[in-house]
């Protein structure tokens, strides 16, 4: 039976608020530096009642400001309302792992206070004090549950001090020994009282374990374990226990063949919801399973569709809501306890990425083409905007935005998400940008595409069009699209954001002696091809983080086997010239793009050599062609710190107006410097024309 599907056609005038572009007066182009303030909703949590949604918002010191360069810290804020939350922490206190108490009295969070370790505190829902209410000797708390009558407190923690290594390390001895050193983390329960239980029970847990859960009555646990805390074997050997909590023993392993993410337990305890791969060869966990918890019997609901399940969340009357991305789109589908569809809800413009449920509330964060992530309530058949961030977007002029399909030449639909320039697109076509997105196992969707390594609205308030391609290898379109570039580096996946291109020439949309490309990780490899094999069709190139060699890749990264399993499906020695010929270093005599490189240097995933071979392959072979290497001292697989990302957008966007948006491919390359805002910290004075 076809579950009826609900269209949200107006998202209650909430939806708009402090979002629209209401006065022409003050309507404004995004800038970098607007990137570098934008604030977004982390965790959210809902109180046993349904009256209170707790959640952290997330936000960078503002560098272009002049604040001192930092990271995220989290903001811990109370909503009972449309448009009605406050602050509920002092500044100092960035918590995470925000919840409530089974009473709802307290609403609790991870924070690490001065020189301690992270331990479980507690806030008053009707004011007071914060309370140190669980913590473990000599290691943080990474994660914790309550027992559902609210008497104990369950903590998944670090291994503790290896105190004979941390003396060795003060006399000298600090050599690291590579994927060897080794220390499971640890679960504890502590009792729950007017005062920190000093000695919490230890439980013994199996293998590595990641994440827990307890069951709604407390007889057991469920636990995210892995042979070792590397990487790789989190891709591929990670599996569910179900772990008896008063003897320890282990129930029943949930044996999946393949990669795992969201695992939620029903509410009568006889079912566990995952999303998981469908088999070993399964680029990512997006199809829903439902699970015998006696036994760990798995079965799957929607195996063989055209779509992605992103998060789930069991309701009191046992009914299971999942969040489904469906090409660039999403939607809200109810299951039956028995894995049936009872009905589905489309939320419009809004593409909803997690969903939580208690005391009879439904809550989803959610973005839209015109607004970061923000707080909706369902209340069917609508979702009700509950919190609202960032009001100076509403000071902006947006792109149009919408999705757009072609075929390759192969036969083969895509689709993707197309912001067009303010104003409009001109006659002869636009300047145009190719963001690739990474993974490839990940997939854009027609919600907010505008971040520190995503030009987005920022280019479009510049007079570029941005196109998202969701190429073949993404997800959102089902395992077997997903699965179309195992085994086929290249070919055909980065010959679909070529035929994106075309077809966007086509319609007049790009121009064709205009186009760029950037991305990042997998994005970056695409980034790193276009300037390269595909030369010919892009003015300029941004790579982030990116793959120039295929062989060498193998012997520095961090995914060796995942990348086997679901991408190269052989090894380079099966055919090392094979493997050389998919990297973009073998083709550098086609090179004749302008060529952007920028990278962590502590990037453990994508080595920064990486980049290094690239830059140094163009460098020697093609002198005439600009190129650039830019390195971030203690940056990984991606910025983390304020001053590293608005860094990165500015150049970015200044290395496209260079050679993109004029076609002039051998334009004198922009200043090494940063054109940094007139209010950050070393920026030029408006009067100093020094070069010091």
């Amino acid at each position: 039976m076809t579950p009826t599907i609900f269209k949200s056609a107006a998202i209650t005038s909430a939806l708009l608020a402090g979002a629209s572009v209401t006065a022409t007066a003050q309507a404004r182009p995004m800038t970098p530096e607007d990137v570098a303030k934008l604030e977004s909703v982390g965790t959210m949590a809902i109180s046993p009642d349904g009256s209170r949604i707790a959640y952290t918002t997330s936000a960078l010191p503002d560098v272009t400001e002049g604040e001192d360069n930092g990271s995220f810290k989290q903001e811990l804020k109370v909503a009972t309302g449309p448009m009605f939350d406050r602050s509920f922490l002092p500044d100092e206190i960035s918590p995470s792992g925000v919840s409530f108490s089974p009473d709802g009295r307290f609403v609790t969070f991870l924070w690490a206070k001065d020189d301690e370790d992270s331990a479980v505190w507690g806030v008053p829902v009707d004011g007071g004090t914060y309370v140190k209410l669980a913590a473990v000797e000599d290691t943080g708390v990474r994660s914790y549950k309550y027992s559902p009558d609210g008497a104990t407190i369950y903590m998944l923690t670090g291994a503790g001090e290896d105190k004979q290594r941390a003396a060795q390390s003060k006399g000298g001895f600090n050599a690291r020994v590579y994927e060897e050193e080794f220390r499971p983390a640890r679960m504890f329960a502590a009792t729950v009282g007017s005062e920190v239980d000093e000695s919490p029970r230890e439980i013994a847990i199996p293998g590595y374990v990641s994440a827990f859960d307890v069951s709604p009555d407390g007889s057991f646990a469920i636990v995210d374990t892995a042979p070792t805390p590397l990487v790789d074997d989190s891709y591929t050997q990670k599996r569910v226990n179900i772990i008896d909590l008063a003897t320890g023993d282990i129930r029943a392993v949930v044996e999946t063949p393949g990669k795992i993410d969201d695992v939620e337990i029903s509410p009568d305890g006889t079912q566990l919801s995952l999303i998981a791969g469908v088999d070993m060869n399964d680029p990512a966990a997006t199809t829903v399973h439902l699970v015998d918890t006696r036994t760990g019997i798995y079965r799957a609901l929607n195996a063989g569709a055209a779509e992605a399940a992103v998060d789930t969340e069991w309701l009191m009357n046992g009914q299971l809501a999942v969040v489904v991305h469906v090409g660039v789109q999403s939607l809200l589908r109810i299951y039956n306890a028995d894995g049936t569809v009872r009905e589905e809800y489309d939320p419009g413009e809004l593409i909803l990425t997690r969903v939580e449920a208690n005391g009879g509330k439904i809550v989803v964060a959610a973005n839209a083409p015109q607004h970061p992530t923000e707080i909706f309530v369902w209340r069917n058949p609508e979702f009700q905007r509950w919190t609202s961030h960032n009001p100076w977007l509403s000071e902006i002029t947006f792109g149009d935005q919408r999705a757009y399909t072609y075929t390759a030449t192969d036969g083969q639909e895509v689709e993707g998400v197309l912001i067009l320039p303010v104003g409009g697109v001109p006659e002869g076509g636009a300047p145009t940008i190719m963001n690739v997105h990474g993974g490839p196992e990940a997939h854009e969707s027609n919600g907010w595409q505008t971040a520190y390594s995503k030009p987005g609205q920022v280019a479009a308030g510049q007079g570029y069009a941005v196109f998202l391609p969701n190429y073949r290898g993404s997800t959102g379109y089902g395992v077997d699209f997903a699965k179309q570039h195992q085994g086929r580096y290249t070919d055909p996946e980065f010959r679909d954001i070529v035929d994106g291109k075309k077809a966007l020439v086509a319609d007049g949309i790009t121009d064709a002696d205009r186009t760029g490309i950037t991305g990042g990780s997998y994005g970056g490899y695409a980034s790193a091809w276009g300037s390269t094999y595909y030369s010919d069709e892009y003015a300029a190139s941004v790579m982030f983080v990116g793959i120039s060699n295929q062989v060498s890749k193998f012997g520095t990264g961090d995914i060796p086997y995942e990348m086997y399993n679901v991408h190269s499906r052989a090894w380079p020695w099966d055919d090392w010239v094979k493997m050389l010929e998919v990297s973009p270093v073998y083709h550098v005599d086609k090179a004749n793009t302008p060529t952007l490189i920028m990278h962590g240097e502590e990037d453990t995933r994508v080595d920064p050599g990486q980049s290094l071979e690239l830059y140094r392959s163009l460098k020697v072979r093609k002198p005439d062609v600009p190129v650039r290497l830019v390195f971030y001292p203690g940056e990984g697989h991606g910025n983390r710190l304020a001053a590293s990302r608005y860094d990165y957008n500015l150049r970015m966007m200044e290395w496209f107006d260079t050679y993109l948006k004029t076609g002039d491919r051998r334009a004198e390359m922009p200043d090494p410097r940063p054109q940094l805002a007139e209010g950050a910290k070393g920026a030029k004075a408006p009067e100093d024309d020094s070069e010091d």
